[in-house]
């Protein structure tokens, strides 16, 4: 039971031994009268995996409970199970098997939709992070807490967040399973939204693995540190030049983590000229 129902799940569910109560439990509910949650962490729907559950439910029928709440007008939101219960409705079937939990509070109704999700599976990756989003903007919840619901570690939340950060073209690829998590991770170092989606295309057109993904955003890198740094060396160049035409001495310029100007004088006398110099006096 505990494998099915999701870690946090079984505690809130009506538990009572008595015959009614278990089939309360994992009751039918008139399909009529259940509702999708709107904050349900699953956007996309495979077609293919939508159209092999179809065939399976129109074969053997809903096997495996859906998870809701029963709301204040009789009707049932869904907690868990959205794929089913479409599944079931595109067949037209009156009822549904249901597990019933009683949830008032709006987070912890997403927190299990979440946890529920997650521990079958069902979320790729980019759902999973939109999960987190949510937990976190609409409901305050810190990334230390949403690890401790779904026992997974600060950090690898934190990277899945990150992956929001994607443009949206990225995003879309990698909620279609186009590219896989490593991809994504790989993308985002590179910052920018152009060479991302430039190197995205690369995966999709090369069928690049994740090490040669990695490879390839190393070389860009590597090419635009010597690019810039290049490019800054012909304008301190430049300005070292300015420099020594003006103040008629040796001007000499290292760039460092904090740069350093060396104005190299002969005498106390030189120095005074190129502090009036340097005063337009």
């Amino acid at each position: 039971m505990d494998k099915v129902l999701g870690k946090g799940l079984k505690a809130i569910i009506k538990t009572n031994n008595s015959e009614e109560n278990e089939r309360y439990l994992a009751g039918q509910i008139s399909i009529s009268k259940i509702i999708p949650n709107e904050n349900q962490p699953r956007e996309y729907f495979n077609n293919e995996q939508m159209d092999e559950l179809i065939a399976s439910i129109k074969e053997n029928g809903v096997l495996q409970p859906i998870t809701v709440r029963e709301l204040e007008d009789d009707t049932y939101q869904i907690i868990a199970g959205e794929r089913r219960y479409r599944a079931a409705s595109y067949l037209n079937l009156k009822w549904i098997p249901a597990y019933t939990v009683q949830i008032k509070d709006e987070s912890k109704l997403m927190e299990y939709a979440l946890i529920e999700n997650i521990q079958r599976v069902n979320l790729n990756t980019l759902e999973e992070a939109e999960g987190y989003a949510l937990l976190k903007g609409k409901y305050n919840f810190t990334q230390e807490e949403i690890a401790k619901k779904v026992s997974k570690s600060r950090s690898e939340i934190s990277n899945k967040l990150r992956l929001l950060k994607l443009p949206k073209q990225v995003k879309d690829g990698l909620r279609m399973n186009e590219i896989t998590y490593g991809h994504a991770r790989a993308l985002l170092t590179l910052k920018k939204s152009i060479p991302m989606i430039s190197t995205y295309n690369k995966i999709l057109n090369s069928n690049l693995s994740v090490r040669q993904t990695e490879s390839i955003i190393k070389s860009y890198i590597n090419q635009s540190k010597t690019k810039v740094s290049k490019n800054s060396n012909k304008e301190l160049i430049k300005y070292r030049d300015e420099l020594n035409s003006i103040l008629n001495t040796d001007i000499k310029i290292n760039q460092n983590d904090t740069g350093l100007v060396r104005i190299t004088f002969k005498s106390m006398t030189s120095f005074k000229k190129l502090i009036k110099k340097l005063r337009n006096e």
